[in-house]
């Protein structure tokens, strides 16, 4: 089963310095049909005005990732980081028994833009913790890049639950296929571009849910990246 989520059907709110839509119901965006799939909470895409962001709030009982798509993104928190996450880059924040942090564009004179997903963790009251990393640029390429992991293999971020989180830049014309196993589940978003999937076109922003299905076939109709969460 395919179940097609259009960028312009998302959840969406415009305050000015941020610009956000929302694949699920988040913050005043409310659809009892979108609340999530599986363990995958949030999917936002933030677009950031320059010198502007999120003021210190907390979080617990969390995992949340974060994948900055244009500019850089300013991070502080309670454990004592400080960090800027650049284009290229992914940040996994574990915020378990309770963490602070606050989010700015890093840039005094142009905006960014960024997705953060968040993840239901596999057990509450962990202790939190924080991780950042580049994202491998060659691996990715007509191929699945693995980003997060349970266990941390092959260079991946690991995270407190059952779930791979991999990332792809597809060449126009390029055909992958990801399997899945039996009893998994798998949330495709596109970050960029456009490809078909069983035929079904995709295209900037738009998300896929899969279930019962055991092979998937994606083929690049201009230059695609695209995110696959991997999920129980």
């Amino acid at each position: 089963m395919i179940k097609i989520r259009k960028a312009q059907a998302r959840g969406h709110a415009d305050h000015g310095w941020l610009k956000t839509f929302h694949s699920f119901s988040f913050a005043n965006y409310y659809d009892p049909q979108h609340m999530g799939f599986r363990h995958l909470r949030v999917l936002n895409q933030d677009v950031m005005e320059a010198g502007m962001g999120f003021g210190e709030h907390g979080h617990r009982d969390m995992e949340i990732i974060s994948v900055v798509l244009e500019g850089a993104l300013e991070h502080r928190d309670s454990l004592g980081n400080g960090s800027v996450i650049h284009a290229g880059e992914i940040q996994l924040m574990s915020a378990g028994t309770g963490i602070t942090h606050s989010e700015f564009n890093h840039s005094k004179d142009a905006p960014m833009s960024f997705l953060q997903m968040w993840i239901l963790p596999n057990q509450k009251s962990l202790v939190p913790s924080y991780a950042q990393q580049a994202i491998p640029q060659q691996p990715r390429r007509n191929a699945w890049c693995l980003l997060v992991s349970p266990d941390g293999r092959a260079d991946s971020l690991p995270i407190h639950q059952d779930v791979c989180l991999y990332v792809t830049q597809l060449d126009p014309g390029k055909t992958l296929t990801f399997t899945l196993a039996e009893g998994r589940h798998a949330w495709l978003q596109v970050i960029h571009g456009s490809a078909s999937l069983h035929g079904l076109l995709l295209a900037d922003g738009d998300g896929v849910a899969v279930s019962e299905e055991t092979s998937l076939e994606l083929v690049a109709t201009r230059t695609a990246e695209i995110l696959l969460f991997d999920l129980a």
